[in-house]
């Protein structure tokens, strides 16, 4: 079949922020996808087209519309949607930038999107085993589920708090099935509202942008505790684990990290990168965490080495900002060994030929890779299935509230039903206990 149709729209994302949706056609129907956004964004990721425009504050995305629909699109009729590499290439061509500023990574990745499903269904395949065939995985029998890092108390960019690390997350390492691990992630965090509720008062429990809590807490430390409070609450010590992303892009300024960056009128707290490692190693010795994202500044290179050298056998330290899903900077990454595991941002790199190609140079260093959606959301499924269909060994899509968050992982629900004894789950499997 060829494409016979690309038509792109404005709709919005979790935030109420424009955001791009595709329909992909041929003659077996339409195929959609939509794009999702940051707010805490790396500088090296590729370009996101907004209008600049009075309308919606300047957030508007009728340029990237155009785009697709006057360009983009008209170029690509009569093209076969199981081309998914060639057309990802020719539209890489077609832009002809470094980080596709020209047409924009919103249209561009809002057509490769909605083009894998319609190459899905031309094969007749599931989502996921189209992208297991497209990865060039040879066993497309038994695939593995991901460990879900859930996102239960918000901080840094995502919420109206104190707290300058961005995500406090629980991982059901422990769960003996992907359903399993929705289970201990749903009782634990019912289990920490009650200790918030109690603790901080009814207005502590309302939620940030991914779903998890947001009380004023005054320290990562009281952040910790109370996640260790609930998990002991629900029964799942030892098997419910914990994972922060810090985001340290936000807080870091000349040379130096500030943990009071969100407090009106401080001096400020300034670390520099040794004392902020510290300050994690003291975490990890203290607390159930297994992973940190974003330790250290995009540009803090030194640091991550040391860092990884230090604590990298022992907790995932996973390259986002410092990484942005390209494989250009996971090159250097993995030569400078600064890290041990990708997250896999598709809107980071703008295609999924790309981010298949990132998740594949990280699996063949031996990473660990952690496929991720972005605070801006939309109900688009499709990272649910690229998780499986890639072999990711994780997932974070946010918390256990809002639909947006919980259609991934309902999504996952469904496939480990259709694949019955051919579903593995990660977490036997995940190399830090």
């Amino acid at each position: 079949m060829s494409i016979i149709g690309i038509t792109a729209r404005q709709i919005f994302d979790s935030r109420g922020t424009p955001t791009v949706e595709v329909d992909v056609t041929t003659k077996l129907g339409v195929f959609r996808a939509s794009v999702p956004s940051g707010i805490s964004t790396g500088i090296y990721e590729a370009h996101e087209l907004r209008d600049g425009e009075e309308a919606y504050l300047g957030k508007g995305v009728q340029k990237a519309v155009r785009n697709v629909n006057h360009v983009l699109g008209l170029k690509l009729m009569g093209m076969q949607p199981v081309r998914q590499h060639d057309i990802d290439e020719t539209m890489i061509k077609l832009d002809g930038t470094e980080n596709k500023k020209k047409y924009g990574a919103n249209a561009i990745l809002g057509i490769s999107l909605a083009l894998s499903k319609a190459g899905a269904r031309e094969l007749n395949l599931p989502l996921y085993t189209y992208y297991a065939e497209l990865a060039g995985n040879m066993n497309t029998q038994t695939f593995e589920l991901p460990v879900p890092a859930f996102n239960v108390i918000n901080g840094g960019a995502h919420a109206d708090n104190s707290l300058a690390f961005q995500e406090f997350m629980i991982m059901p390492i422990g769960a003996s099935s992907f359903s399993e691990a929705m289970r201990m992630g749903t009782e634990t965090y019912q289990h920490l509202k009650v200790i918030i509720k109690k603790k901080y008062g009814g207005g502590a429990t309302n939620v940030g942008d991914e779903g998890g809590f947001a009380p004023n807490l005054k320290s990562a430390e009281e952040g910790l505790d109370l996640l260790v409070s609930a998990i002991e609450k629900a029964g799942y010590t030892g098997k419910v684990k914990i994972a922060i992303d810090a985001a340290a892009s936000e807080f870091y300024e000349n040379g130096k990290y500030n943990l009071d960056w969100k407090i009106p009128g401080s001096s400020g707290k300034l670390l520099s990168s040794s004392e902020l490692a510290s300050v994690y190693e003291e975490y990890v010795n203290k607390y159930p965490i297994v992973s940190i994202e974003d330790p250290f500044s995009q540009d803090d290179w030194e640091a991550y080495e040391g860092f990884c050298s230090k604590l990298g056998k022992k907790i995932q330290i996973v390259g986002d900002d410092l990484l942005v899903t390209n494989t250009n900077r996971i090159s250097e990454a993995v030569r400078r060994k600064a890290c041990n595991a990708l997250l896999l941002k598709v809107n980071q790199i703008g295609t999924i030929s790309e981010a298949i190609a990132a998740a594949k140079m990280a699996a063949e260093n031996h990473w660990t890779v952690m496929m991720s959606h972005r605070s801006g959301e939309t109900e688009d499924t499709t990272i649910a299935d690229l998780a499986v269909g890639i072999g990711t060994n994780q997932i974070k899509a946010g918390s256990l509230a809002r639909s947006e968050r919980l259609a991934k992982y309902n999504q996952l629900l469904r496939i480990e039903e259709e694949l019955g004894q051919n579903a593995k789950y990660a977490g036997p499997s995940f190399p830090y206990q």
